[in-house]
């Protein structure tokens, strides 16, 4: 079991001593799951019922579960749309028993999802739901450290990342919280030597300067939780006289931007690679050690570059010294590794490692709370049954992500990964080809800065579920005397605003009241009836940060769960990545040896002679680094 941990302590934390139509529309599913819709995923894909195939492997196949759609409580919610059709959320929303109800709270963090185009019935009904997908009992398959990857053969244990020490939690018969621990404490370590300035570069001065070199969720989580803590007053001030950056996009302005006005003699570099082979990675992580070498030598590298890695010989090949390697394991995914290493060294190094801690026991308070809580008022579960009734059953395709703090604004693109990637599937975890539609397409701009750039698709346009994310207290408070509100309290004006906005909307018989010309009517009016929920934080100090985060992750995987999907493999990056080794080789042969484009089709080949032609920025015979 995982253990909630205490709530944070006030005390500074620096160092180690101190602690379109109104109306939904029901979804265009892409086969119906009707015994013909059933025959004809059979005919696409013969193989499971094919006789070329072991007696035993066709038994498992026939034998396979039944998808979530064809079971009654599916059915039952599909029925329930045309209820849900006949009404506005102008009426549902004059229901206060209803919008009571419809609300949920943990530990100051409150959830109203009343503005959802929903009633107590489909409420019970999306429970139901959850019964017949056995979510209980994935939940617990989880914690338990079982397989539930299946298509990897892993256990999926983010949730270990951050429990707390004398917790339990096995994965083939080892308990992992003990390693987990061991590489924290080798992390606390390493960023006290480090922030003290014991740690000293090759000319002797201490190191203030860290990059992070990593792609996809070695980059994505860390940077929204280097973002939100920025500008909390504690971290800040742990922060002070630092720097902390990322590179992940190989493309060289990235490798500029990453370095400007960085000098190598007090910089530290992180390369984040499991296997120590991921391409972008490695060719940036080779970029920086030119940078290091070209100013302090050769001897330089171990003083400045360590790993987040399993692959100790390739660390050790590279010049990086073993003992400066840093492990994470196969059971933490890309994506949800910002509690792994990956995160928390770079996160240390910039604000200590107490700051940290307080971040992993707020996702951790969060695991608690998804594990042991009833599904009725259990945030993460209520978030990820709603979705798939948005998705699956209403028809809408997005998720807007609105964080009403700038602090926040890194939020969007983490998510963006965190969803996509593990929810953008179109079979289910036994490989049958779904009839329903998987994931959502998320996106996101911190609030105000939204309204002024989308808001108006959001309103008038398609419908899109939003999620609205507020703050009581603000990070930077401001207020300026004679002025009607406080900075913040104008930010959350609009933060209330605009749900009901989406929810209401605006007649013609209101606008003809105001008197409003009547060719304009028709531009002015707003149809309403558009979901959206709201969950306000108490504030925003790292232990917030980590219970947002966990919310999130646990979310999608109870969007999985019922679905009946992996959400925690990503086979679909895979193909893009073969396809761009074979140009890789055809640009290598072309630009050294003067080879011809061939084995590529019409377009790309096409594409490919234009790039070509154009002599390249750099010559192929010497080192070139960036100028910025």
């Amino acid at each position: 079991s995982v253990r909630a941990p205490p709530p944070p302590t006030a005390v500074p934390v620096c160092s180690s001593q101190a602690g379109s139509s109104p109306r939904p529309r029901v979804a265009t599913h892409r086969r119906r799951n009707t015994k013909s819709g059933r025959e004809e995923r059979r005919r696409a894909d013969p193989l499971p019922f094919s006789s070329d195939r072991s007696p035993r492997l066709a038994e498992e196949a026939m034998a396979s579960p039944a998808l979530i759609s064809d079971t009654e409580q599916w059915k039952a919610l599909q029925a329930h749309v045309a209820a849900i059709q006949k009404t506005h959320l102008r009426d549902l929303m004059a229901d206060a028993d209803r919008c009571n109800a419809m609300t949920a709270e943990y530990e100051g963090i409150f959830l109203d999802y009343s503005r959802q185009q929903a009633t107590g019935e489909t409420i019970e009904k999306l429970l139901k739901l959850a019964e017949a997908a056995k979510l209980k009992e994935k939940i617990e398959k989880m914690f338990k450290g079982e397989k539930i990857n299946s298509t990897e053969n892993r256990s999926v244990l983010h949730v270990a990342l951050r429990a707390p020490r004398d917790a339990v939690i096995n994965s083939d018969g080892v308990n992992v919280v003990s390693e987990v621990w061991s590489v924290k404490d080798k992390i606390k370590q390493f960023s006290e030597t480090f922030r003290s300035g014991s740690w000293v570069g090759a000319t002797g001065k201490a190191l203030t300067n860290v990059v992070s070199v990593g792609i996809g969720g070695s980059f994505l989580g860390p940077l929204f939780v280097h973002t939100a803590l920025q500008t909390d007053s504690e971290a800040a001030e742990c922060a002070k006289g630092r720097q902390l950056r990322f590179l992940a996009n190989v493309d060289p302005v990235d490798v500029a931007r990453s370095i400007k006005d960085l000098d190598p003699e007090t910089t530290l570099v992180v390369v984040v690679s499991k296997t120590f082979t991921t391409a972008e990675t490695m060719l940036n992580a080779r970029t920086l050690k030119e940078w290091i070498i070209s100013s302090l030598g050769l001897q330089a590298v171990s003083k400045h570059m360590i790993a987040v890695s399993t692959n100790l010989k390739l660390v050790k090949d590279f010049g990086i010294d073993p003992n400066n390697a840093f492990a994470f394991w196969d059971w933490v995914g890309g994506r949800y590794s910002v509690c792994s290493a990956v995160g928390v060294l770079p996160l240390s190094l910039q604000y200590g490692f107490p700051i940290v801690q307080k971040f992993l026991e707020g996702a951790s308070s969060i695991d608690n709370h998804f594990h042991s809580s009833s599904f009725e008022k259990n945030i993460p579960v209520l978030l990820g049954l709603l979705s798939v009734w948005n998705v699956s059953f209403l028809g809408y395709p997005a998720r807007a992500i609105l964080p009403y703090s700038q602090a926040l604004e890194k939020l969007a693109p983490h998510i963006q990964q965190l969803s996509m990637e593990s929810n953008g599937k179109g079979v289910s975890i036994d490989g049958v080809q779904l009839p329903f539609e998987t994931g959502e397409i998320d996106f996101g701009e911190p609030g105000t800065n939204g309204q002024h750039s989308f808001y108006q698709l959001i309103h008038q346009g398609r419908v899109i579920p939003c999620d609205f994310i507020g703050v009581v207290k603000s990070q930077q408070p401001v207020y300026l005397k004679g002025e009607t509100v406080s900075n913040h309290d104008e930010l959350m004006s609009n933060f209330f605003a605009q749900p009901d906005a989406l929810a209401y909307g605006k007649t013609p018989e209101q606008l003809n009241s105001e008197k409003v010309p009547e060719n304009l009517i028709p531009h002015k009016t707003f149809k309403g009836n558009r979901p959206s929920l709201s969950l306000l934080l108490p504030t925003l100090s790292a232990y917030e940060i980590g219970q947002l985060l966990s919310i999130y992750e646990h979310r999608i995987a109870v969007q999985g769960f019922i679905w009946g999907i992996n959400s925690f493999d990503q086979w679909g990056v895979e193909l893009g990545k073969s396809l761009a080794s074979q140009v890789r080789k055809q640009l290598h042969g072309s630009r050294m040896e003067g080879k011809p484009v061939e084995g590529f089709n019409h377009s790309t080949s096409s594409l490919l002679a234009r790039y070509l032609a154009v002599k390249p920025s750099t010559p192929y015979d010497t080192t070139v680094l960036p100028k910025v």
